[in-house]
């Protein structure tokens, strides 16, 4: 983000933003407060008057980015009628992102690969995928999978494999067309061949 459109926000916004550029791009516990505030253009001081700590920034960082991924999956979802679709376009997504050199992988998967037992970032990447589970669980079940349950797990299982991939794989679209060969293989084998027929591929 250029420094004129970090100007422009709040303190608290700018702080976020920074945060979530050098996060993203450096890791969490790499990054210190001192390039945090020097990037937005505020004081240290006013870091810790907003946050209280580093530690509160890290959870308001993936707070922010879980809203933003309930507000892109929700949009996803809005705009396909059939849950088997509503599935394939929340994957579809991650397919698009993984061909993209400025995706390094899922924010939170990369947080808790740092993170000690306890941390906001532990937390905030348990609650996310708490949520993105019973997400995919409620499409399997109305999908009419024989397993809602199983089908959602594993649904969530290739998601995280992807985001790790792209972040690994040098072949990022490769494993982007892995992915969605494995999504549709999974949906064929888990869903009834009548449920399958009456809905998009």
């Amino acid at each position: 983000m250029a420094v004129k459109t970090l100007q422009r926000q709040s303190a608290r916004g700018r702080l976020l933003a920074a945060a979530d550029q050098l996060f993203y791009a450096e890791g969490v516990h790499v990054v210190g407060v001192d390039r945090i505030a020097e990037q937005a253009g505020v004081t240290k001081a006013t870091l810790y008057n907003t946050f209280g700590s580093k530690e509160e920034l890290v959870r308001a960082y993936l707070e922010q980015h879980m809203r933003n991924r309930q507000e892109s999956i929700g949009r996803i979802v809005a705009t396909n009628r059939a849950p088997r679709g509503q599935i394939l376009g929340v994957f579809a997504e991650l397919e698009e992102a993984m061909k993209v050199s400025a995706f390094h992988g899922c924010r939170f998967i990369l947080a808790t690969a740092e993170a000690r037992p306890g941390d906001a970032s532990e937390v905030m990447s348990m609650k996310y995928r708490d949520w993105l589970l019973n997400l995919l669980t409620d499409l399997a079940k109305a999908a009419g999978a024989r397993n809602a349950a199983q089908l959602g797990r594993r649904l969530l299982l290739l998601y995280d494999g992807a985001a790790v991939a792209a972040r690994l794989d040098p072949d990022r679209g490769a494993a982007a067309e892995a992915l969605h060969s494995a999504v549709i293989a999974l949906l064929d084998s888990a869903i009834p061949a009548r449920q399958n027929a009456r809905q998009p591929r």
